[in-house]
């Protein structure tokens, strides 16, 4: 059970106590406010908050079915519903893997990256001003170490 003080530091799960509670209770509540963000901003650019993640991940370059099912977390057929909506949109198309016939890369086109491009900056500008009260060293130590999860996470 997860109890909070009056100051709003967790402290405690079912699963732990102390560093550890506080740590998991903050990534939750964390977790929280970005799918509030992301919710928001998807929705002022008239897009689903999962179409505005598939487009930001597709930032830095086409990325292959397989891979963005991963990433995702969707199966196939989900993430092939999802690839199908926003190509009808011509946000995205679908390119020939370069060794594979069979199988396809999903790559921006010029208006889905500038979508991409500007749903992303959006959700960071919100986000950071969450954090423009704390010295630039925590928020840097911050950001490094949650760089850190993910990077586990997603390996």
């Amino acid at each position: 059970m997860t109890t909070t003080t009056a100051t709003g530091t967790a402290t405690g799960t079912a699963t732990g106590t102390g560093t550890d509670a506080a740590f998991a209770t903050a990534l939750v509540r964390m977790s929280h406010v970005v799918q509030y963000v992301f919710a928001d901003v998807s929705r002022e650019h008239g897009v689903t908050p999962q179409q505005a993640q598939l487009l930001c991940m597709l930032n830095d370059g086409p990325i292959g079915m397989t891979e963005l099912s991963r990433l995702l977390h969707l199966e196939k057929s989900s993430l092939t519903g999802l690839v199908d909506r926003v190509e009808r949109r011509g946000l995205v198309t679908r390119v020939s893997h370069p060794r594979d016939r069979r199988a396809c890369r999903i790559s921006l086109t010029p208006e889905g990256a500038g979508l991409g491009e500007q749903v992303h900056a959006e959700i960071c500008a919100r986000l950071d001003v969450l954090g423009e009260e704390m010295p630039e060293a925590d928020r840097l130590r911050i950001a490094t170490a949650l760089m850190g999860v993910v990077a586990r996470y997603t390996t």
